[in-house]
């Protein structure tokens, strides 16, 4: 998924609201207890759970499966789902069949924030240090599959304490799929939904891409498309992280410019930014679209940190 244009300056950006700057820490995160009724360790097990359906490729088995549970899960804890279908033609001529899930709490409040993230996995393994180990898929744990626990877990907070303004959970589909060097058959879930909004005049407060979240060694710098687009959003995110205590791990400094789902929604004038630890595995063998991104590498400590900040930021 995604893909690190460059590095982007490391010295501090001045960006409103946020506070001093944090050191990072190469420790793996230490829970010292829930700032919210958020739970990682069920976010954890809501991974395991859809890593069991297998590879979510669009168009197998397993991508139809997992996409059913999805619905089914949200459907029993939002106020509406909406589910967006289409078949995208990919530039070879297969057929995918797509699908975008959208749960909504507070449907009816006119204050909304969204939330996404995509639940797909990628079928090839290009970045894998191996040569014949680049043609198998990609288990996505951390990428693809730990956004689906942060939100599964949030929906069973949302659902037993209604959110102060209205949220909209979005699992996009089909962004992992083709080719990052051209924007080939990527983005596609969150491209259709930029396209096909669920209102007119659709403009949530603020919105958030969550990506890559789950890394034992969480450390979430600053995007930079996110802080050319969004600036206020950015601020607002790491200083909900730095109030909550967790500053060493959203480290107030750019880093990279990611292609990502966020960028279909900024071109719509949607202020939405990517969290994301893209540094996933050790320096210059990292596990990013590799057969090595497995449920091992990931932590519900890491995912607790995700959920304190998701679920305060909406209170």
């Amino acid at each position: 998924m995604k893909r690190s244009i460059m590095l982007a300056a490391t010295a501090t950006l001045a960006v409103a609201a946020c506070s001093d700057r944090q050191t990072a820490t190469n420790e793996a995160p230490v829970r010292t207890g829930a700032r919210t009724a958020f739970s990682g360790d069920s976010a954890l097990g809501y991974v395991r759970t859809a890593m069991a359906f297998g590879f979510r490729i669009p168009g197998t088995e397993a991508h139809r499966r997992a996409g059913d549970w999805i619905v089914e899960q949200m459907r029993a804890r939002a106020d509406t789902v909406v589910v967006q279908e289409w078949t995208h033609t990919a530039a070879d001529g297969t057929k995918l069949p797509l699908r975008n899930v959208l749960a909504r709490f507070r449907p009816d409040a006119a204050e909304r924030v969204l939330y996404l993230t995509h639940w797909d996995t990628r079928p090839r393994s290009e970045s894998a240090a191996r040569p014949e180990d680049r043609a198998r898929p990609v288990p996505g744990a951390n990428d693809g599959t730990s956004g689906i626990g942060l939100f599964m877990a949030l929906a069973d907070l949302l659902k037993a304490t209604p959110p102060g303004v209205g949220v909209d959970l979005l699992f996009v589909d089909g962004e992992d799929y083709g080719d990052f060097g051209t924007n080939t058959d990527v983005f596609m879930g969150s491209t259709y939904f930029a396209d096909h909004l669920p209102s007119a005049g659709y403009q949530p407060r603020f919105g958030v891409l969550w990506d890559m979240i789950a890394d034992r060694d969480l450390q979430v710098y600053y995007e930079q498309n996110s802080l050319d687009g969004a600036p206020e959003v950015v601020a607002r995110v790491w200083q909900t992280a730095a109030d909550l205590g967790y500053g060493h791990h959203f480290i107030q400094q750019p880093k990279h410019t990611i292609n990502d789902d966020h960028l279909p929604l900024l071109r719509k004038g949607l202020r939405v930014i990517d969290v994301i630890d893209f540094d996933y595995g050790p320096a210059g063998a990292g596990w990013h679209h590799t057969p090595e991104d497995t449920i091992d590498k990931i932590s519900a400590a890491s995912l607790q940190v995700m959920g304190d900040v998701a679920a305060t930021l909406v209170k």
